[in-house]
């Protein structure tokens, strides 16, 4: 990528459009899902149960890969107010018109979804199904994004990528060079990913930041709609607001502080997300505040 127009000189930096893998399943969603999918094909399970909240990713990609491989879906969603509204809700709505089946509960109800009774619970309610958890971590999604790095992109010194579970960035550290830095983004407040991180790889060439989470998950400002529209006029690449914008936003903003060393190569990872900018504007539209374009 030219990096001219944004005035960096004596750097390359190269993005990964996994955005680009599937026309719905985008990303690292892709990577994350493709061996659960096949796991649950080969034990014979008809049926897949995951997690999420409003404008999730994960749910959306569930959904729409469900959908082309011919299994039923169950969403459990967070906050029960929701199930009023999802005709005005864009990615419950496309999950929905996918085949998924939505259950909305409260969000209290939803802190035990990792809990053995909550499941066995959602298995007398469902019958026997394909568990994921939300988000999509789990050993085999893990797998599946060490595929994101092949062997000629050793050369690169960086490795940046969005993280929020963790899984995407656990598996990117394992297959990479303990030469190359993995830096991680925090979509959200904290850097906990680490030890979700360390139960996969015991690799210790990564690093996590939060700095550029804005507030916490799913929040943004002006600052960040204007870089991103910027971003896209200038490279005619669309970001999210919730991961891959703060990433950029972040990576361009540690070249301004001179953080990388000089005429360092950066590999950035474009993990998609694209379907939550329409919910983002709904909400932006509400506060009069510019969208995303």
């Amino acid at each position: 990528m030219d990096l001219s127009p944004f005035n960096f000189l004596g750097y390359s930096l190269f993005i990964k459009r996994e955005d680009l893998l599937h026309p719905y399943v985008s990303g690292n969603k892709f990577r994350k899902l493709k061996y659960n999918f096949l796991e649950a094909q080969e034990k014979n399970h008809k049926t897949l149960l995951t997690f999420g909240g409003a404008f999730s990713n994960h749910i959306a990609a569930v959904a729409a890969a469900g959908k082309e491989c011919g299994l039923k879906t169950i969403g459990i969603i967070r906050g029960e107010e929701l199930e009023k509204k999802i005709s005005e809700n864009p990615t419950l709505s496309f999950a929905k018109d996918c085949g998924m089946q939505l259950h909305f509960i409260s969000r209290e109800a939803y802190r035990a979804k990792d809990e053995a009774e909550f499941i066995h619970d959602l298995k007398m309610q469902f019958g026997d199904f394909y568990l994921l958890p939300e988000g999509g971590t789990n050993a085999l999604a893990v797998k599946g994004c060490e595929e994101i790095l092949y062997e000629k992109e050793n050369i690169f010194d960086y490795i940046c990528v969005p993280v929020g579970t963790g899984g995407t960035m656990a598996g990117l550290v394992k297959a990479s060079n303990e030469k190359q830095k993995v830096l991680g983004f925090s979509a959200l407040k904290g850097t906990f990913q680490s030890s979700e991180i360390t139960k996969y790889t015991s690799k210790t060439n990564f690093e996590i930041t939060d700095a550029y989470c804005f507030g916490g998950y799913g929040k943004i400002d002006l600052d960040l709609i204007r870089f991103i529209n910027e971003f896209k006029r200038k490279t005619k690449i669309p970001l999210d607001p919730v991961y891959t914008g703060k990433m950029m936003y972040g990576i361009f903003d540690l070249l301004k502080k001179g953080h990388f060393k000089e005429n360092s190569r950066i590999f950035a990872i474009h993990t998609g997300g694209l379907q939550g900018i329409a919910g983002m504007n709904q909400k932006l539209k509400k506060k009069n505040l510019p969208i995303i374009e």
